[in-house]
């Protein structure tokens, strides 16, 4: 059963930066794909980014080119870089990590999530 560790949530004013982490253990497969999903207060759960093995990343709309996702399929984790933060982006952001195996099961896993508070 893969574990997803994430940190750096915290509190910041808007316009300034945070930056996400997450670590998966008990890794026997390599996450064909991580990222990050955010859920705010009385919405459903949305993604924000994702990143693919090979690198091939996929943004949400209202975070493009404030927020970039990397990845280190090494060390099985994967960074979340969060600029020019805006009120709206208050939520709380989970890690996820998906594997699907020869046999086209899918197995998909999520951190306990983070809380990120952005102030006006």
């Amino acid at each position: 059963q893969v574990q997803l560790v994430e940190s750096g949530g915290g509190l910041v004013q808007a316009g300034g930066s945070l930056r996400l982490s997450c670590a998966a253990s008990r890794v026997i497969f390599t996450p064909n794909t991580m990222g990050w999903y955010r859920q705010a207060p009385g919405k459903e759960r949305d993604l924000v980014a994702i990143i693919t093995s090979g690198g091939t990343t996929n943004y949400a709309d209202s975070v493009k080119g404030r927020f970039t996702i990397s990845r280190d399929n090494a060390k099985h984790t994967v960074d979340l870089q969060m600029n020019s933060l805006k009120p709206e982006d208050t939520a709380v952001y989970y890690c996820y990590a998906g594997i699907v195996l020869g046999d086209a099961t899918k197995y998909n896993y999520w951190g306990q999530g983070t809380q990120v508070t952005v102030s006006s």
